[in-house]
């Protein structure tokens, strides 16, 4: 099926006659325009600028992080996610591995007083913030309230979850001490419990008191 391109042809190409609807000429200038910009894309001074750029890897590089309160220097790859460095390297093994994807909550870390999945985070990117774990609620050996109450209301089963629970509760009862219970059920959406105690968490969170504001 031959395609349109005689300029001197004034009826338009339909599509039976065109097939894809476009003619040859148009086709192939936008392969020209293409090629163009993939030249000058591609040329010397894409390459200087690639040159120059920083580069970090794939060895490792020394990483600072500020968790709870304490500052750590590390020699690690840039491709280590934060919650490796915190269980692996930091000995923070409370955030747990669960779904490794950040969609369940179980590795859930504050950071500069943002929720994250330290599963979907690099170490790296954690750089100059304060990141906050399980471990950095308690005060000595004394629970947190959130802790304290998850206990009380028969808030856990087998545990994997409650960390994520708990770093998810913080940070809602620090920016509100008295939560409706649809903002406590927003809060926590982004956590999941495989034993299903979705209804002792939310009372746990819901009689929770003595929690700062941060």
């Amino acid at each position: 099926m031959a395609l349109k391109d005689d300029p001197s042809d004034t009826k338009p190409p339909s599509p039976e006659d065109s097939g894809f609807n476009v003619s040859r000429r148009a086709f192939l200038r936008s392969v020209g325009v293409t090629s163009v910009a993939a030249g000058v894309l591609g040329g010397p001074e894409a390459d200087a600028q690639t040159a120059s750029a920083a580069r970090f890897g794939p060895d490792a590089v020394p990483v600072t992080l500020r968790v709870n309160g304490r500052t750590h220097r590390l020699q690690i790859e840039p491709r280590v996610t934060l919650l490796d460095a915190l269980r692996d390297r930091l000995d923070q093994t409370g955030l747990k591995r669960v779904c490794d994807r950040g969609s369940c909550g179980a590795c859930t870390a504050i950071v500069d007083g943002r929720l994250v999945y330290a599963c979907s985070t690099l170490a790296i990117e954690a750089q100059g913030k304060e990141i906050r774990t399980v471990e950095g609620v308690l005060e000595g050996t004394v629970l947190h309230p959130v802790q304290q109450a998850l206990c009380d209301h028969d808030g856990t089963m087998c545990g994997f979850c409650t960390p994520g629970f708990v770093m998810a509760a913080v940070s809602l009862l620090e920016r509100n001490p008295a939560p409706t219970a649809e903002q406590a059920r927003a809060a926590l959406d982004g956590n999941i419990c495989r034993c299903g105690t979705y209804p002792q968490v939310l009372e746990a969170v819901l009689h929770t008191k003595g929690v700062r504001r941060g």
